[in-house]
């Protein structure tokens, strides 16, 4: 059976650079390795002819008399072997420490936390700082986050001499992986401090207060650097996220940095026109209802909204007024809208939708006889 392609079998193009060569051969050998696909004949024919490619294309002198012959150039030969050929030793150390967990090295930087945080619309709009309280690991401040006892001291591991890398075989091959014995640290604690058991981190709750900027919105996250969790002896803390879920309001709805709200008016007021206090987060204001007014219209208020949390110009409410039919009419109030309705006139100037209207849907029915 003719032989693949060795560019195609690690999906590379065939002025890829060395690097690249590299970058495919790790990701194809971890992929069909026999140790992640026992007993998988295809897994293991596989990653011969990956690594057959790579041992190939790795080698400068041997890329060129493939490219020239291609699979030919091993008949006359040209591929050959010897000095100056790929060395496995650094590549496969690579591969089997992803595989076995040998990446590991050295003290680990803490978890990064998160604490979910609910707030008014009025604390998302204006800013407030507010006290949280977190569980959390802290270092111990007994042994000040060396898990060891007072007066004691880590030791050397013997099993790694302090190196927290261990070789091992697999196989055919040598490969470095984390040291079981000290599990990467390098030392051993053989006198632990009887607060934190040796793991210098104790459980705690820590209150910490958040400044929370105008304009956060609901998704929003606020970083708080080193606040996380504790890390191992030497290493970094890690983070702590705030997520922000802005709480829904009463009055108002958000879209973006704009509000909405609705304003119910009477129809003596949308006829003749007035004026209403409506709220805002900022206080009462004005809102001038001009005569004659539908609706749902829509009154713009620049300035009453959110501004954005990143800086820019505060954005509106939107006021939409809605018309109310009056309920519960008394027998005389019946009677006047009555007395009021005979003084429409007949050609419906007063009411110019509704004749619009009924026009639209005469002209419908009447263009459905035919």
């Amino acid at each position: 059976m003719s032989k693949r392609d060795y560019y195609e079998v690690l999906g590379i193009s065939r002025n890829a650079s060395d690097e690249e060569i590299k970058k495919s051969f790790r990701r194809m050998a971890m992929k069909y390795h026999p140790d992640r696909n026992p007993g998988d004949k295809v897994a293991e024919e596989n990653f011969k002819e990956v690594r057959e490619a790579y041992e190939i294309l790795s080698d400068s002198r041997r890329r060129s008399a493939y490219d020239q012959f291609g699979h030919s150039a091993s008949e006359a030969g040209g591929f050959g072997g010897g000095p100056g050929g790929v060395n496995f030793t650094d590549i496969f150390g690579d591969i089997f420490g992803d595989i076995f967990g040998g990446g590991r090295s050295g003290p680990q930087r803490g978890s990064d936390l998160r604490y979910n945080l609910e707030i008014t619309l009025e604390n998302a709009v204006f800013g407030k700082t507010v006290e949280i309280h977190v569980p959390t690991l802290v270092a111990c401040a007994d042994c000040h986050g060396s898990g060891v006892r007072k007066g004691a001291h880590a030791v050397t591991c013997s099993d790694c001499a302090g190196h927290g890398q261990v070789r091992m075989q697999q196989g055919f091959f040598t490969v470095q992986q984390t040291c079981p014995s000290c599990r990467g640290k390098g030392k051993i604690i053989k006198d632990p401090c009887t607060t934190c058991r040796g793991k210098a981190r104790v459980k705690q709750t820590k209150k910490l207060s958040v400044k929370i900027p105008p304009g956060v919105d609901t998704g929003d996250r606020i970083r708080l650097n080193g606040e996380g969790e504790a890390g191992e002896p030497g290493a970094m803390p890690g983070d702590l996220y705030v997520q922000i879920a802005v709480r829904s309001h009463e009055l108002f709805e958000r879209d973006g940095i704009n509000l909405h709200c609705e304003v119910p008016i009477s129809f003596i007021i949308a006829a003749m026109g007035g004026e209403l206090d409506v709220p805002t987060l900022n206080g009462r204001v004005k809102l001038k209802i001009p005569a004659e007014t539908q609706s749902d219209k829509v009154f713009r208020l620049k300035g009453m909204g959110v501004p954005p949390v990143r800086g820019g110009a505060t954005g509106d409410l939107m006021c939409k007024v809605v018309v109310e039919t009056p309920v519960n009419l008394t027998h005389k109030q019946k009677d006047l809208l009555k007395q009021f309705e005979k003084t429409m006139s007949a050609d419906n100037k007063h009411n110019p939708r509704s004749s619009s209207w009924f026009n639209r849907a005469k002209k419908f029915f009447e263009d459905m006889k035919l």
